[in-house]
């Protein structure tokens, strides 16, 4: 995932938010600002290149000391972000570093 480009395309605005992660960052209080910032910030913890029908990749993000997961897609042709989720990591399903699964 080319991540300048992903980071021109939230700045801009060109943002797809899909249903799913609006419903479950309303549920888990997540807020859109936050999403951004854990994209623009934060790190790559897994990369799925050949997801369909764009690639996307995990991210991990702190803010206020907090982890932040954030799952997007990118599609590098029409330069759009695309959230598909977002929530806080546990650790039931990810050791203390918030990267590595259990």
């Amino acid at each position: 995932m080319d991540r300048e480009k992903l980071s021109i395309a939230i700045i801009n605005g060109r943002i797809e938010w899909q249903r799913h992660a609006l419903e479950r960052m309303a549920e888990r209080e997540i807020f859109r600002d936050t999403v951004k910032k854990v994209l623009l910030s934060g790190e790559i913890i897994e990369d799925y290149p050949h997801n369909k029908p764009y690639p996307s990749a995990l991210f991990l993000g702190w803010i206020r000391e907090e982890p932040f997961h954030v799952v997007a897609a990118f599609d590098s042709e029409g330069t759009y972000c695309f959230i598909v989720t977002a929530y806080r990591p546990d650790l039931d399903h990810f050791q203390s570093d918030y990267r590595t699964r259990r």
